[in-house]
């Protein structure tokens, strides 16, 4: 099909006494390219059902007819709740009618016998109300994710005094948020070198001037101090301009580094941490049995898998790979699993979560020279389907019960943290049917090497998998876990391994 003809439509309702000129409008936008519905009312009445019958893309009104004005249409609008673009189109109007008119809230003003600016005012307008839909979205799933941050996370006027906080702030400073809110935000900092006296206000700054992280030392009710990670970044909310710390408590990962540093025996505390960030447990899900595991090549890996749960009851399941390892892809990981946990939370399409966690990391890390390769798949119990997302990582495997491989599920895209502008799309679904089996694996597996250098390899992995198949999820982990290290032969694991398995019963 030739994309290029399709016109976009455009739901026009037009207050208009005159049927002649409702058409003229009607017949520009026509010829502008839109594919236009139209209706015309000429009172309040009609005007108010037309606005709750269906939804509409733009409002145009004449200003004077016999039983209502553009002010009175105006207001009708803005009583309905809805923001449309609101156009006067009028034979007859004073400047100063129009400016009162504009200063109320329409949106443009146009002459009868003079519409050429008609096409480029809706178009302008139109653009306009998709931002501001986007905004309010926006802002509605910004307090979302603020409620559920593990970050605390505070809003501020320009002088710094705090008028929200999330419920993690509370947990950072140990005060309640009737005590945090009304505060000045230096109140919370211990330390403060190298600051001015007064006024201290790193977010006043231009953004081009201002570090993407600070690092400051805050003060916790209970007494001593906490190291904090803070972002600061810019909202306006219902036209007033306010000032938001992204906080991260680094106290615990700063005194790991310290640790790390000081000797080899302290890298045991890195892994307790780190394990402690795994799964305890796989989740029960009906219809499906499901196992994983992870066998980190030192003390502290960089592979990442998690269960997570998201909207309508659909669970994630993700394997994730940072480039390297050792402590630093260890840290890199635990933000990772931080990152895609918020985001999943809220967001349904496994495509969305790994482009939103790829733009926060793609900030934290340096470029080019860390990255996390990533699959997502996003099970579907009540519908026994599955969809996914592959940044960069290892292709998953779907096996009928025989066996045979019936799906891949390839790289799709770069890996996290590149690149700030990558987006990745959700694949699927897949129906899944009893006795198949998901896989999803980091390249730990296929490139172990034995003491001669061969690779173990996705033939020798899959032919692993299916000599269990018949076992549990969990045996099948086992399994391929026993034929890695016999392949091996007791030499020492070059790189990370993980492996999730969710089996169709």
């Amino acid at each position: 099909m030739d994309t290029s003809a399709v016109r976009p439509p455009l739901h026009v309702l037009v207050i208009e006494d005159s049927e002649f000129d409702a058409r003229v409008i009607t017949s520009l936008l026509r010829g502008g390219g839109f594919d236009v519905t139209q209706r015309r009312v000429e009172t309040a009445e009609t005007m108010r059902a037309a606005l709750a019958e269906q939804p509409w893309d733009i409002v145009f009104s004449d200003h004077q007819m016999p039983a209502f004005d553009a002010a009175q249409a105006l207001k009708v609008l803005q009583q309905s709740g809805l923001d449309l673009p609101f156009i006067i189109v009028s034979g007859g109007i004073g400047e100063e009618t129009a400016v009162a008119l504009m200063k109320a809230g329409a949106h443009d003003f146009l002459m009868k016998g003079q519409l050429g600016r008609l096409l480029p005012a809706v178009q302008r307008e139109l653009r306009e109300a998709q931002n501001r839909a986007a905004r309010r979205a926006s802002e509605q799933r910004y307090r979302r994710l603020w409620e559920t941050s593990p970050d605390a996370i505070l809003m501020m006027d320009e002088p710094g005094n705090i008028a929200f906080v999330n419920p993690a702030a509370e947990q950072v400073f140990g005060l309640a948020a009737d005590r945090l809110i009304g505060r000045n935000f230096r109140s919370l900092l211990a330390r403060k070198e190298g600051a001015e006296d007064a006024g201290w206000a790193p977010w006043v700054r231009p953004e081009a001037e201002r570090a993407p992280l600070v690092e400051l030392v805050g003060r916790h009710a209970a007494g001593g101090e906490v190291i904090v990670e803070v972002a600061f970044s810019d909202m306006e909310v219902e036209g007033r301009r306010w000032h938001i710390a992204f906080i991260r408590d680094i106290t615990a990962r700063r005194t790991a580094e310290r640790a790390l540093r000081a000797a080899e025996k302290e890298f045991g505390l890195a892994r307790e941490i780190q394990q402690r960030l795994f799964p305890a447990h796989a989740p029960q899900v009906p219809g499906f049995d499901i196992a994983g595991a992870t066998y980190p090549a030192v003390q502290a890996g960089g592979d990442h898998y998690d269960f997570l749960p998201m909207p309508d009851g659909d669970l994630g399941l993700v394997v994730s790979d940072v480039s390297g390892h050792g402590m630093g892809p260890a840290l890199i990981m635990a933000e990772t699993r931080a990152y895609l946990r918020i985001v999943a939370y809220n967001r349904r399409d496994a495509g969305m979560v790994l482009t939103r966690a790829n733009q926060v990391l793609a900030e934290d890390l340096e470029s080019g020279t860390r990255f996390v390769t990533s699959l997502l798949v996003r099970l579907i119990p009540s519908e026994r389907k599955l969809a996914f997302a592959n940044a960069g990582h290892t292709a998953g495997y779907v096996l009928a019960p025989t066996g045979e491989v019936r799906q891949r599920l390839p790289r799709r895209g770069p890996p996290l943290g590149l690149s700030a502008d990558s987006v990745y799309a959700e694949n699927g679904p897949v129906a899944l049917a009893p006795g198949e089996l998901v896989l999803l694996l980091t390249d730990g597996i296929e490139e172990a090497e034995s003491p001669t250098g061969e690779l173990f390899g996705a033939a020798r992995f899959l032919e692993a998998v299916r000599a269990h198949r018949e076992a549990s999820a969990a045996g099948i982990v086992g399994a391929v876990r026993a034929a890695l290290d016999a392949f091996g032969g007791g030499a020492r694991q070059q790189d990370d391994i993980t492996l999730i398995v969710a089996k169709v019963v």
